[in-house]
């Protein structure tokens, strides 16, 4: 099998750059397609998220098709909540077999937050457990200890963390299982306080695991004061401080303002020692993502 461009940037120690999309809330290809087309030659893998926020959309393994059909390498997201063990394997086969060698594993949001709370979720898994799984898969193992019978899955396995969301130490503990688990990449929450997460940084890399995982840092784009002070009372796990959501109150031009913000930012991760990459989120402006990393020089 073919390894991916991701798996190959990493390994040749070069600075990545990814970024996510959200699936559209209907049943065509056009969005997808567009936005991938908008980010080829500017990232080394697109992030196609699995119905975020609990929410139902375009399915994660759908949209990875579309937006390899476009020339960009796509990273399939798989949650927890909606499905067992059994349809999960199903689909990471499934997925290698279509030409899909990136997966990011997360528990996923609790369908009580989305758009169908009264669905049932199943949780089979958590994401530490998921990787176990489909790190089994890649060596050829089922989860129930049946030898498969052909070739295994090559998959690049991937995890998330969020380095400012409470203590540092516990955040690094954390972590520290998701690498014991298998995991080959990191994508972070969006991060804005660096002096916080250099403290993170400091714990993640005297424990080594920065030398067994790339930690790829997570860029939010802001859009509006409004939605930064939103973003730091009401998200759970995102601290922005207060400096900052008064900067983008103040701004004259609070768009602009954002990607300024967003620029610096990736020029300061980019010096921190352990950080492999960054992961930019846009959040539905995906045309931004190219003026972003041609400003920070990343591509």
């Amino acid at each position: 099998m073919t390894v991916s461009r991701l798996a190959r940037t990493l390994s040749e120690a070069r600075f990545a750059v990814t970024a996510e999309v959200g699936p559209p809330k209907h049943a065509a290809a056009r969005d997808m397609r567009e936005k991938a087309r908008l980010l080829r030659g500017w990232v080394d893998a697109v992030n196609v998220t699995d119905c975020q926020s609990a929410v139902v959309r375009l399915s994660s393994l759908a949209g990875c098709l579309h937006v390899q059909d476009e020339g960009v390498e796509a990273v399939l997201q798989v949650t927890c909540r909606d499905k067992n063990r059994i349809a999960i394997q199903s689909d990471l086969l499934g997925a290698a077999s279509l030409g899909i060698r990136n997966v990011l594993c997360l528990t996923g949001d609790h369908q009580r937050f989305g758009n169908h709370p009264q669905a049932k979720g199943v949780f089979d898994l958590d994401s530490v457990q998921l990787l176990g799984v489909a790190k089994g898969l890649t060596e050829g193992r089922f989860a129930n200890g049946e030898t498969m019978k052909g070739p295994a899955p090559e998959l690049l396995l991937g995890a998330v963390e969020n380095p400012t969301a409470g203590p540092p130490e516990l955040r690094a503990l954390r972590l520290a299982k998701k690498v014991e688990a298998g995991v080959r990449f990191v994508q972070t929450q969006g991060v804005f306080d660096l002096e916080r997460f250099k403290q993170f940084m400091a714990l993640v890399n005297a424990r080594g695991l920065t030398q067994r995982a790339a930690l790829l840092a997570g860029v939010i784009v802001l859009k509006s004061g409004r939605a930064a002070r939103f973003m730091r009372e009401n998200v759970p796990g995102i601290y922005i401080p207060e400096g900052l959501v008064e900067r983008m109150e103040r701004a004259p031009d609070p768009r602009e303002e954002g990607v300024a913000i967003a620029v610096e930012t990736v020029r300061t991760l980019r010096e921190i020692p352990g950080v492999a990459g960054v992961h930019l989120m846009a959040i539905g402006w995906e045309e931004i993502m190219p003026r972003i990393v041609s400003e920070a020089g990343l591509r």
